[in-house]
Parts: C-alpha cells; structure tokens; sequence
C-alpha cells in the first residue's frame, strides 16, 4: 500500500449509510466498469455535493481501482471537488472572448460582492465561485453560468442582480 492511500484511509471516517448507498447504486448502474468512472463521481458529487475520502475510499473498493488513481482522476478535472460545494455553483468563463469583453471585471465585483475569491465558497454556505478557461459560449461573452444556467453578454449590474435572485 502507498503511504498516501494509508494515511487517507486512516483518517477518513466511514460513509454515511446515504453517501454509501450513493456509491453503491453509482458503482453498480455503470457495471463497475473503470472507464465510466468520470461519471461515476459526477453521479455522486451531484447527490452528495462533493468527494469526501470517505466516499472514494468506497469507489475505490467497489471499482477495485488504486484509491491513487481515484484522486489522480478528481484531482485533475475542475469539475469534480474535494470540498464542500455552495447551494449556488457560479462560474465566469476566462477564455478569450469573454476576456476581451471586461470578464475580469465582472468577477471581480462579483467576487468583492460575495466576499470571496474564485474557488472558495461564502461562508454561508450560499455561493461557490469557479472559474472557467472556456464554456463554449464564446458569441456570447462575457459569460456567468449560474448552477448550469448560461448568462451571455453578463455585465456587473445583472451578475449583481442574478445574485441576489438566486440567494433570496
């Protein structure tokens, strides 16, 4: 065993009976076929909001995958988190387009608005702030996706105003 995977799995603490039926029905509806295990964790971090060890460890044993190549995999695509998420997942596209058009200027109000910088969440609970280099939405830019909702041509004023919408 890796010394890594020992000192996850020493300090993680068991699933809880929700998060281990999670895994379960995740693991099992793909088969436990190692190439679905991107939307394996997708399933899971959309019931349980994240990846705690706890959980991987799980995946791991009902994959027979290394619990390394587990976090390998998390650990490499932004979509996938290790901690808690907001109720309210916010993302600023940073590619190009939306660049050119002031999209750094609108996170950054967006950001003092909050109180937090990309990849955190509100102390709240509330808000999680990502950043993305591109959403595919490029004639549209500026662009805020608001839990997968896309909002193009976003200036401060609205992204403020979304906001509050969606925290009330």
């Amino acid at each position: 065993m890796e010394l890594s995977t020992i000192s996850v799995k020493e300090t993680a603490q068991k699933p809880s009976a929700v998060e281990a039926e999670t895994v379960d029905i995740a693991t099992s509806r793909y088969r436990q076929k190692p190439w679905a295990l991107i939307s394996i964790l997708q399933d899971i971090q959309e019931e349980v909001g994240y990846l705690p060890p706890d959980v991987l460890i799980r995946v791991a044993e009902n994959m027979d995958i290394p619990l390394t190549q587990i976090y390998g995999v998390v650990t490499f695509y932004r979509s996938l988190s290790l901690t808690p998420q907001g109720r309210h997942i916010v993302t600023f596209c940073m590619g190009t387009a939306c660049h050119v058009r002031g999209a750094d200027k609108v996170l950054a109000e967006v950001s003092d608005l909050l109180g937090i910088e990309p990849d955190q969440t509100t102390e709240d609970g509330e808000f999680t702030l990502k950043v993305a280099n591109c959403l595919g939405a490029c004639a549209i830019g500026p662009v805020m996706v608001v839990d997968g909702k896309y909002y193009g041509k976003i200036s401060a004023s609205r992204a403020k105003k979304l906001l509050v919408k969606s925290g009330s």
